[in-house]
């Protein structure tokens, strides 16, 4: 029994695996971190190249057209499936038994193509962000560690991959799991916990290595001590989720609009990214560059006190709506989370209650109307300001937010987005089946 025990524990159908699966989890937070800086580099490139006195006026308007329209001609002819967020495609992904179908959505090749399109978007201006395109890296990384350790439960490792990849570029391991039940599961499993949580942790402590330990948007300390700022809890829940069921239902419309206008025909496809790229550069022109790429900084020193002008969030809000229009490859967490910033820091002047309170709450209350996400809004804005005094007010503005979002609009952005690529690849599938007509 004791030589048939050990047997077991060294068997390599056993540990390869395992083995196989911490590798990809590791990888993921590799990936991730490496994205990250490549990120930051595309930004302060794009940045240096507009203030240049001889040439800056004519990078900050022709960069971003040509570069949308670059970005969606490759995504189109190279990377299928690589546009928008990334979130759409790994929560697609899980509704499919085969694995082809599945690799259509989260393969290596689509993987590289993300990250490289996204980089391109931020050397373009575009107001993108990198966590959404984490997500699909993190499911199409975790999917292919699967295969090759020969793992069975696919959805449980796409799962994985999302909630590590979230995880990694945040530095929010609560985050990452909350993200995993809340928006890519809807219907959770018990047995993927385990996956999920090795998954987390593995991905975190790769970033943590490179990294350190560090708050994504710095320290703050505010924290509501009076009726009045329990006043401003309400009025940035309500006013953030408004705003935030307006993008995602103004963003719904809008792409399907451009869907039904270009459908088969590239070249309308392009076209369009290019035009909201122009508008993209316009809007950053009027607003002094502010609103180009994820609205890091600004949110940063919102939230740190000093506050924003109050056309931010909505000049952010217009590039950001574009952006995600165009279709280019790009996720919206980070220009949501600035936009929220904005409303906040514009609420807290109006109040006069200050911005680093204000800006904390309003980031829930529109992030949560966005996404349609309560807890993953709470908990990763919790996490990312490193404010434990301010629990229970980050969290019922983030329900305030949802609440209103669920009655200015019923669709959540991403589950609605998914079903469009449930239908292509289906589309794709049968048509390869059939063949060519004869």
């Amino acid at each position: 029994m004791v030589r048939r025990s050990r047997a077991m524990w060294l068997s390599r159908r056993l540990w390869r695996p395992r083995l196989v699966f911490w590798f990809g989890a590791l990888a993921v937070g590799l990936v991730s971190v490496a994205f990250a800086e490549l990120a930051d580099w595309a930004q302060r490139a794009f940045a240096s190249m507009r203030s240049n006195d001889g040439t800056g006026f004519l990078v900050a308007l022709l960069v971003p057209p040509l570069g949308f329209a670059l970005s969606s001609f490759l995504a189109l002819r190279f990377f299928p499936y690589s546009q928008g967020s990334g979130i759409p495609q790994a929560i697609a992904a899980r509704h499919f038994e085969a694995d082809g179908e599945r690799g259509i959505l989260l393969s290596l090749r689509v993987a590289a193509g993300k990250i490289l399109l996204t980089l391109l978007g931020l050397l373009s201006g575009a107001s993108i962000g990198r966590e959404g395109p984490t997500v699909q890296v993190g499911a199409a990384i975790m999917l292919a560690a699967g295969r090759l350790g020969g793992m069975a439960h696919a959805r449980g490792l796409i799962l994985a991959g999302s909630a590590a990849g979230i995880a990694a570029a945040f530095n929010t391991p609560l985050a990452g799991i909350v993200f995993a039940i809340e928006e890519m599961g809807r219907a959770y499993e018990a047995r993927t916990n385990g996956l999920v949580l090795s998954a987390v942790v593995l991905a975190g402590l790769a970033s943590l290595a490179l990294t350190g330990n560090y708050t994504y948007f710095g320290q703050s300390d505010a924290v509501v001590a009076s009726a009045s700022e329990w006043m401003l809890v309400i009025a940035c829940g309500v006013v953030g989720g408004g705003l935030g069921a307006l993008f995602s239902a103004g963003a719904l419309a809008l792409m399907r609009r451009v869907r039904v206008w270009s459908k088969g025909r590239a070249m309308r496809v392009v076209g369009i990214a290019g035009a909201c790229g122009l508008l993209v550069a316009l809007i950053g022109l009027a607003s002094g560059g502010a609103t180009y790429g994820t609205g890091y900084e600004q949110a940063r020193s919102a939230i740190e006190g000093s506050p924003l002008p109050p056309s931010y969030f909505l000049a952010k809000f217009a590039a950001g709506l574009a952006s995600m229009v165009s279709g280019i490859p790009g996720g919206i967490f980070a220009p949501s989370l600035s936009v929220g910033a904005g409303i906040g820091s514009t609420i807290g002047l109006v109040l006069g209650l200050g911005s680093g309170l204000a800006a904390t709450l309003g980031m829930a209350g529109y992030f949560a109307g966005v996404v349609q996400a309560p807890m993953t809004a709470f908990v990763i804005i919790l996490e990312m300001t490193g404010n434990q005094g301010n629990v229970v007010p980050i969290m019922l503005a983030s329900l305030i937010g949802f609440g209103t979002a669920r009655l200015v609009s019923g669709s959540p952005l991403y589950h609605s987005l998914s079903r469009n690529y449930v239908a292509d690849v289906l589309r794709q599938t049968r048509s390869e089946r059939e063949g060519p007509a004869t």
